[in-house]
């Protein structure tokens, strides 16, 4: 059989191009464009007589054309059943549209119709966009918009999996807020919730763009350093200090919180799962003392006055 990009019979492909709603292209068993319907030609924003004679996987963006490529010629070995392929497809324009791809292979008919493919192109933008949505609200803080503990944990793994790799420190910061308890239960948690994502404001503001802040819950936040030495770790935790401790204006209230932090390093080169309790664990106790100590300071002072 010759693999020619010769167009079906119009009365075959009116009835399934003139109404679609998804994309539609008819192609040799190689991938070569017959025909493209006008949905397929819209999503692409080319025309069909741009299209016809060209590659299919030449539509397809240059960070999945390998990947779809492959899914091809696996699937065009046996063809019994249907491909069902997730891609992006790049338009004339150079954006990218993300789309499921469902292939099925038609068989040479004894009227002599040459075998071809048939291929559904669905643009699922918004299911992507609705995962990429879900997904960011598993892994996110739904008040402050940081990650969450699950998100904490990974970035701390793959943190330390650098730093095995590369020999680089890795140090994490645990912080609590001072007083925060006080502010919930006298002044209502609407304003505990505006001192959180304030904090989480100015948490942010002093974090390199290599540093991962989190929320762990309640009024305990994190920080993963990458390639940070425990001196650097230190001037991170006195800059937001500073920080925290100037007065919050809030719903025509000011509000000043105090800030516990402790500190847990790595030297770099241990395996994760050597140390990743360890330095949590360490961060976590030395907060609890940096605690311990500003309480006793506040009533030092208090039995001084």
């Amino acid at each position: 059989m010759i693999d020619v990009a010769v167009p079906l019979p119009a009365a075959d492909r009116r009835s399934a191009f003139a109404n679609a709603p998804m994309g539609v292209a008819l192609t040799t068993p190689t991938g070569v464009l017959v025909d493209a319907n006008p949905a397929l030609c819209e999503m692409l924003g080319r025309t069909s007589a741009e299209l016809h004679g060209r590659s299919v996987l030449d539509q397809v963006h240059p960070d999945f054309a390998s990947a779809a490529g492959d899914a091809f010629a696996a699937w065009i070995a046996g063809p019994a059943r249907p491909l069902r392929h997730e891609t992006r497809l790049q338009r004339a324009d150079g954006s990218d549209v993300p789309v499921q791809v469902t292939a099925s292979w038609v068989a040479e008919s004894p009227e002599g119709l040459a075998a071809h493919l048939v291929m559904i192109v669905e643009d699922i933008t918004e299911r992507k966009a609705l995962e990429a949505q879900l997904v960011h609200r598993s892994l996110h803080d739904p008040l402050t918009g940081l990650p969450n503990r699950l998100l904490f944990q990974d970035r701390l793994w793959h943190a330390l999996e650098r730093g095995r790799r590369e020999n680089t420190p890795t140090c994490v910061l645990i912080t609590d807020l001072d007083g925060f308890k006080v502010i919930n239960d006298e002044l209502g948690h609407p304003m505990g919730d505006l001192v959180l994502v304030s904090f989480a404001e100015r948490l942010r503001s002093v974090l390199r763009a290599s540093d991962t802040a989190a929320r762990l819950g309640g009024d305990e936040f994190s920080i993963v350093c990458e390639n940070t030495e425990p001196a650097d770790a230190e001037v991170l935790a006195d800059r937001l200090r500073a920080s925290v401790t100037e007065p919050l204006a809030l719903g025509g209230r000011t509000v000043s919180v105090g800030l516990s932090i402790g500190i847990g390093s790595v030297a770099g080169g241990d395996h994760p799962g050597d140390v990743y309790e360890r330095v949590v664990r360490e961060a976590d106790d030395a907060m609890y003392a940096d605690k311990a100590r500003r309480r006793h300071g506040r009533r030092g002072v208090a039995a001084r006055d």
